[in-house]
Parts: structure tokens; C-alpha cells; sequence
């Protein structure tokens, strides 16, 4: 069993408050991600599940028990941590078999874990040698198989990719979520990298300065943000952001004018906004049409990467220095200099109030044509 629950969690350094009220509860067998900027509390949030340090407020419980004061041996967790951390002078079968043997096991009991983990990670070929002659990804599959061995309740893992090449985390990425469904045991995970968070986690935490901004699985958080920040945080290349003021409302629909004189329409519900109030318009890269046939929003291209499948546009709004990045089909001819009129349809727009907390996004009305039997 993993069941793990945080109630009201605080963590202070002296005078200097690193996490603030934090609530979750996550379930067996669960594989939760956490994630944020740098310095945003995360790693600590993972350190106090682990006991490494303590609370200073609030109660963590493991199946049902508050560990907060039981030893991080007791606790039924292990942590893989970003640095591999192992024994330069024990093979990798001692650095596997190293806190078994102190807990003084049963020789073959110990031998039966170790090989049982190296296979799983594709590493029982390298138990006899030391971790100077393996590569960054095998020391990273020994540095899990240590943890693996002690088969906890709960897996913990501290940015452990951060250190390997981008071909080789794609690579880890997906073994290890090849190892969540073999193991079938809770793993929490921190990363600052969203991607990773994306395509690993069933739910994601996301976190900023010591708070909880957002839970949710990937496409909850992607596409329906509670806050400006998470919307920012999660998707790649990241959501633009326009300044904004409302023209009018509708029940389903609100009308943007935006500084260069340009008008957006949302499909949110704006119904607790009023006209002239300053908004924030929120329009994902991929969700620009390049030929539009409404939301018009002229952009003067800057700089162009083509990426083979895509082609990715940066520039700015016409007649406004706010940058704009604009994803397009792979074979779209632009070039730096030149104005494209793309657009995104109101149900791809997304809208924030001056505190930065999303409007509801809904469905768009039907135009009657397009319902059966509609008038053409």
C-alpha cells in the first residue's frame, strides 16, 4: 500500500516561508508529478514525505499512519535523487544489495531482489562492474534499482533526468513509466520540466512560490487552467498572452479589443466581467489557423524555425510590440519580414481577469445552419 495524504503543510526556514498550506492526497498506486519553477518548493514538499526534514506545521500521513515523527528508514519510502549518488569502490550488485545487507537480510533473499530489479532495468549484464565505466543513463537505472530492492510503499524521485542528454531522458521517460506499470506502486516525482510532467504523470502538481496553484491529470491542466501561471506553466511552446479589455459580453461569448484596435472573440463566460474591464487573452502556439477565416490577428514574423513537421513563427502583434509565437504546418512558406494573418477560433481562446484567474471556457453556440434540418 502507498496511500499518501498531506493536511495543511507548512515549512519554514528561521523567518522564511518555503511551503504554505498544502493539501493532497494522493492514491496507491498513483503516479503524481510535481511541478514548477525553480525555487518553487517542490523539492522540499519531497524531502518532508521522505522525512529528510521535518514540518513545521501540518500532518503527513502514509496508509493511514502520521509519520511525521517516524524515522525516514520507517517510513516505507524510498528517494532517487537528481545526483546518482552511488559507491565508487562497490560494484553495481553491492550498490544494489548495500542497505539489504545492512539490514541484514538472508543472502539469498538479497541476491533475489537484486537480480529481479537489474533485469527489470535492462542492467543485470553490469553487476559486476563499477559505476565509473557506465553510462549516465545506466548509473541513473542502478541509482532506481537500489531503491527498487527495498520494495517500498512509495517512490520518490528528485529531478532524477536533469543530468542525462535530451535523447536519453526521452529514453529514461519511457522506462519508467514502463516500470510504474510493472511495479504498480505509488511514485511521486519532481521536476521542473513540463514535458516530462506531461507524458509521465496520471495527475500533476502544479506549484509556485510554496503553493499549490493547480491538480489535475495533463489535459485538465492543459486545457482547462485555473490561473494565468498555469497556463503559462504547462504546454510547449508556451500560451501567448495579450493584453486585452472587454468590449462587450454575451451568455457564451465576449468581444476583445485589443491595443492594436484588432477584435478577438472568446467563447468563455464572461458574465462576472463588465465592458472596459482589462483582461488578459491567452492563445496556445498550436492553436493559431494560418489562413484565418475569423479572429483575425495580423504578425509580423521575426524569426522562423522549421522543425520538419512544424513551423514555428515568432514575431508580434501587428501594430503592437507583444510577441507572439505562431505554430504552423511544417511545409508553410514564411519568411522573416513578412505579415501572416492567422487567427484561432474563439473556442481556442482562453481569458484571465486582472488577477489572473481564468474565465470558464464553454462550448460556442451552433450557428443554426449547421444543426439537422437547419435553415441554409
Amino acid at each position: 500500500m502507498g496511500k499518501l495524504r498531506l493536511s495543511n503543510i507548512r515549512k519554514c526556514f528561521g523567518a522564511s516561508v518555503i511551503l504554505e498550506d498544502i493539501n493532497l492526497e494522493i492514491a496507491d498506486g498513483e503516479f503524481v508529478v510535481f511541478v514548477g519553477p525553480s525555487g518553487c518548493g517542490k523539492s522540499t514538499l519531497l524531502r518532508l514525505i521522505a522525512g529528510l526534514d521535518e514540518v513545521s506545521g501540518g500532518e503527513i500521513s502514509i496508509d493511514g499512519k502520521v509519520v511525521n515523527d517516524v524515522a525516514p528508514a520507517r517510513r516505507g519510502v524510498a528517494m532517487v535523487f537528481q545526483s546518482y549518488a552511488l559507491y565508487p569502490h562497490m560494484t553495481v550488485y553491492q550498490n544494489m544489495s548495500f542497505g539489504l545487507r545492512l539490514a541484514k537480510l538472508d543472502v539469498r533473499d538479497i541476491d533475489a531482489a537484486v537480480q529481479s530489479a537489474a533485469r527489470k532495468l535492462h542492467i543485470d549484464h553490469l553487476l559486476e562492474k563499477k559505476p565509473k565505466v557506465l553510462s549516465g543513463g545506466q548509473r541513473q537505472r542502478v541509482a532506481i534499482g537500489r531503491a527498487i530492492v527495498r520494495k517500498p510503499n512509495v517512490f520518490l524521485f528528485d529531478e532524477p533526468l536533469s543530468n542525462l542528454d535530451a535523447a536519453l531522458r526521452a529514453s529514461m521517460r519511457y522506462e519508467l513509466a514502463k516500470l510504474h506499470q510493472d511495479l504498480k506502486t505509488t511514485m511521486i516525482y519532481v521536476t521542473h520540466d513540463q514535458v516530462e510532467a506531461m507524458t509521465l504523470a496520471k495527475r500533476i502538481v502544479v506549484m509556485s512560490a510554496g503553493r499549490i496553484e493547480q491538480v489535475g491529470t495533463p489535459m485538465e491542466l492543459y486545457n482547462d487552467p485555473d490561473n494565468i501561471f498555469v497556463a503559462g506553466f504547462i504546454g510547449s511552446p508556451r500560451m501567448n498572452f495579450l493584453d486585452a479589455e472587454i468590449e462587450s459580453i454575451a451568455p457564451r461569448r465576449a468581444i476583445l479589443r485589443l491595443p492594436s484596435g484588432d477584435t478577438i472573440a472568446a467563447a468563455v463566460d464572461a458574465r462576472s466581467a463588465r465592458p472596459g474591464q482589462r483582461v488578459t487573452l491567452g492563445i496556445r502556439p498550436e492553436h493559431f489557423e494560418a489562413r484565418a477565416k475569423s479572429n483575425e490577428l495580423p504578425v509580423k514574423v521575426r524569426f522562423v524555425e522549421r522543425l520538419g513537421s512544424v513551423t514555428i513563427a515568432y514575431g508580434n502583434a501587428a501594430r503592437t510590440e507583444t510577441e507572439v509565437i505562431v505554430q504552423l504546418p511544417g511545409d508553410f512558406e514564411v519568411s522573416p519580414g513578412e505579415t501572416i494573418l492567422s487567427g484561432a477560433p474563439p473556442r481556442a481562446c482562453y481569458l484571465f481577469d486582472d488577477n489572473g484567474r481564468a474565465f470558464l471556457r464553454v462550448a460556442e453556440e451552433t450557428p443554426v445552419a449547421a444543426l439537422p434540418g437547419g435553415i441554409g
